[in-house]
C-alpha cells in the first residue's frame, strides 16, 4: 500500500469529488479502491473536514451543507424544482386539521400548491407562508411573532417558541438545510435549530420536502434523527441507493414528478 505522503493533493481532490457527488464515503472502501491503508484515508478526511469539506463520521465522513444564501436569493433559485416538491407536499395535507408550515422556500411553494377547497387551519413563523394561505378561501391563518430572521425567512426566539407551547398539530412541514440518514437533519442557525425541535414535539406527524442537493450532506446543528420524520418527499432524479437508506430508518419516502406533477409516482413501503 502507498504511503500517506505519496499523492495525498490527488487522492484529496478525488475524495472531494466523491463527497460531492455522492454526499458520504466510507473509510474501508475508500483504502480498497486507492490502494492506501485506513490509517491514510482517516488522516485525508481529517485534512478536508480542516478545511470545512466535511465532517467525520463513524467510517467515514459526510459532505457539508454549503451555507444558505437569505431566503430572498434562494426564492429564485430552483423554481420548477420546487413546485414539483411543492405540488406533492400539498396532496399530502388533509382537510379539516391544523398544520404548520415551516419557513422555506419549498415550504412556500407547498403553501402555493394547497387545493383552494380544502378547509383547514395553517399556522406559520414565515409571513411569505401567511400571504399565501390568506389567498385560500377556506383556511384560518396564524402567524407567530417574534423577529424576522433574514436567512431563513421566518420569525424565531422566545416569543415564536412560547406560542408553539399552547399548539397542537396534525402536520407539520419542516424546513431543512440538510439530510443524511445516519446523522438526520440539521441546520446552519442554533435558534432555526431549537425552534425547529419544539415544533417535531408538538407534530403527529412530520413532512420534510427537499432538493437532491441537500441530501446526504449535514449543517451544524442537529435536529432531528430521520427515525422521527414520517414522510420525505424527494426529486425524481435521487439515486435509488440514497434513498434506501432513509427507508431503512422506516421514513415513507416520495417521489415528485411525471406528467402530472402533483402525482406521486412512487411510494416505497415502511
Amino acid at each position: 500500500m502507498l504511503d500517506y505522503d505519496v499523492f495525498p493533493e490527488q487522492r484529496q481532490s478525488l475524495i472531494r469529488e466523491l463527497l460531492r457527488r455522492e454526499g458520504r464515503v466510507v473509510c474501508v472502501k475508500l483504502s480498497r479502491e486507492l490502494q492506501v491503508s485506513e490509517h491514510t484515508i482517516r488522516r485525508d478526511l481529517q485534512e478536508l473536514a480542516r478545511e470545512g469539506a466535511c465532517k467525520r463520521v463513524y467510517g467515514g465522513a459526510v459532505a457539508l451543507s454549503p451555507a444558505s444564501a437569505s431566503f430572498a436569493n434562494r426564492v429564485e433559485e430552483g423554481q420548477a424544482r420546487k413546485a414539483l416538491l411543492g405540488k406533492t407536499g400539498a396532496q399530502l395535507i388533509r382537510g379539516g386539521g391544523c398544520i404548520f408550515i415551516d419557513a422555506g422556500t419549498t415550504n412556500l411553494a407547498i403553501a402555493k400548491s394547497i387545493p383552494s377547497e380544502l378547509s383547514l387551519t395553517v399556522v406559520t413563523n414565515a409571513p411569505s407562508i401567511a400571504a399565501e394561505a390568506m389567498n385560500l378561501p377556506h383556511c384560518e391563518v396564524i402567524m407567530l411573532g417574534g423577529r424576522i430572521q433574514a436567512r431563513t425567512g421566518g420569525a424565531l426566539g422566545i416569543t415564536a417558541l412560547r406560542q408553539l407551547e399552547g399548539m397542537r398539530f396534525d402536520q407539520c412541514f419542516l424546513g431543512a438545510c440538510a439530510l443524511d440518514a445516519e446523522e438526520g437533519l440539521t441546520v446552519f442557525d442554533y435558534d432555526d435549530a431549537e425552534f425547529k425541535r419544539a415544533l417535531v414535539r408538538q407534530s403527529s406527524e412530520v413532512v420534510v420536502a427537499l432538493t437532491v442537493d441537500k441530501m446526504p450532506s449535514v449543517a451544524r446543528y442537529d435536529v432531528v434523527s430521520c427515525g422521527e420524520i414520517s414522510v420525505l418527499v424527494v426529486e425524481p432524479d435521487v439515486p435509488q441507493d440514497k434513498v434506501a437508506a432513509f427507508v431503512e430508518k422506516g421514513v415513507d419516502v416520495r417521489f415528485s414528478g411525471g406528467d402530472d406533477p402533483g402525482i406521486e409516482v412512487l411510494r416505497i413501503p415502511r
